[in-house]
């Protein structure tokens, strides 16, 4: 009998997005279960990444534990964001999370959405986003 592949981690971290996302879960004055990240159709380029608070995990979503930070992942999203690294960016005039996705094919121009294509069977990129 076969054994079961080993299931991809649908996102991973940079030590940046941890600590920013470990000091903002402090600061909070209710006990949160971790920050649910998503997608949805929104924007001139389809669609958009959504991130909430999360209270408690839903019965479906994708749980995911890097370097101490704990995402639930809409399982909606999954095969949106299977092998997305979020990032956090400082710039001069701007701050926030950044999210590099192998399934991004474009973005608009205001950055506010993306066009996402689902990841294929083996967990790869479409071909279209390399």
């Amino acid at each position: 009998m076969a054994s079961p592949r080993p299931r991809p981690q649908v996102m991973r971290l940079t030590e940046a997005a941890a600590a920013r996302i470990g000091d903002i879960m402090a600061r909070s004055e209710r006990t949160l279960a971790g920050v649910r990240v998503g997608v949805k159709n929104a924007g001139c380029a389809g669609m958009s990444y959504t991130m909430e608070y999360a209270e408690s995990a839903g019965p479906n979503d994708e749980v995911v534990v890097d370097r101490g930070v704990r995402l639930l992942i809409d399982p909606k999203a999954v095969m949106f964001l299977l092998g997305t690294e979020m990032d956090y960016k400082i710039d001069k005039l701007s701050a926030g999370f950044v999210f590099n996705n192998p399934n991004q094919t474009s973005a608009c121009g205001c950055g506010e959405s993306v066009t996402l294509k689902p990841a294929t069977d083996d967990g790869a990129a479409p071909d279209a986003a390399r």
